[in-house]
């Protein structure tokens, strides 16, 4: 099963028409990430080792104040020093289809400013990721 991070809508969540901001969901897609990164990383984590190079959403349906939401996180494309994350928001109780999106990663070490390999152990733990979502996903 890919990886789900729930999410409650909150007040500061909502705009003037009283469902959740745009910018909102990249900030759901970035709490799922962090949670993701530290169950992949387990006891070894240490801090965020990459930088977003590109993320996208798509919306299509409004949430609202008090919904519960559940982010999954699935692994895409696994490179020499990056790797893509899709995200897909679902209303918890209904299953409604809210937004989806997709992230880049790059492996970056922020003392030498510069990029790096994936280390083989990361690498693993995303493709075993990666893998985990592939039977999840119906043909």
């Amino acid at each position: 099963m890919p990886f789900r991070h729930q999410v409650v809508v909150r007040w500061r969540d909502c705009d003037m028409y009283q469902h959740v901001n745009n910018a909102v969901y990249l900030t759901y897609f970035e709490e799922a990430r962090g949670r993701f990164w530290q169950v992949l990383k387990g006891p070894k984590f240490d801090g965020f080792d990459f930088i977003i190079a590109e993320i996208t959403c798509t919306y299509l349906s409004p949430a609202k104040l008090g919904e519960e939401l559940v982010v999954v996180v699935e692994v895409g494309e696994v490179g020499n020093k990056s790797f893509q994350l899709s995200y897909t928001i679902l209303e918890n109780e209904s299953g409604r289809t809210v937004a989806k999106g997709r992230s880049a990663q790059v492996m970056y070490d922020h003392a030498k400013q510069e990029s790096f390999v994936i280390p083989d152990e990361v690498r693993a733990s995303l493709t075993h990721w990666r893998s985990l979502g592939k039977k999840s996903t119906p043909a």
